[in-house]
């Protein structure tokens, strides 16, 4: 498994460490390499099977907006996603559009995105239950500094943090 983590790092980005984030971009790297260059989809319905890259997106997305709820909503979201895409790829096995050995391929990368995102939404759903979504990033707060260097300096009255 690849690791999909930036060089510059700060807390909104601490989505890249969830395997399930980073097995959702191999789902969609696995769907485009399906859909774009093995099977001859036409445009239409690979633009709408390509709706994978969604899951991903709504995980980032989520996890950027930093109350409970809203990030829950987003894994539904993706969640969603999930839903759609594989109904889709089961038409595409139904009409033989790609092959047996290519659908269990996606099958079985679909079906961990899929249990990794309900166990996801089921902990934070935890969490916010238990009201405990203090504890919401498993990395070191004060790894983050939110004050300019001094080369960087700038009036207090303008700073943002």
């Amino acid at each position: 498994m690849d690791t999909y983590q930036a060089e510059l790092r700060n807390k909104n980005r601490g989505y890249m460490k969830l395997i399930v984030w980073q097995r959702a971009i191999e789902l969609f790297a696995l769907t485009w390499k399906i859909l774009c260059i093995e099977a001859k989809i036409d445009f239409m319905l690979r633009s709408q099977l390509l709706s994978v890259q969604s899951i991903s997106a709504n995980i980032a997305e989520g996890y950027g907006r930093r109350f409970v709820s809203e990030y829950i909503q987003f894994l539904h979201y993706g969640l969603d996603s999930v839903t759609e895409t594989m109904t889709r790829a089961i038409a595409l096995k139904a009409t033989k559009e790609i092959s047996e050995e290519r659908f269990r391929n996606f099958d079985s990368l679909h079906y961990e995105v899929e249990n990794r995102l309900l166990r996801l939404i089921e902990k934070l759903e935890e969490k916010r239950d238990d009201e405990d979504w203090v504890a919401r990033l498993a990395e070191d707060p004060e790894k983050y500094s939110i004050t300019p260097s001094p080369q960087h300096s700038i009036t207090p009255s303008f700073r943002h943090a």
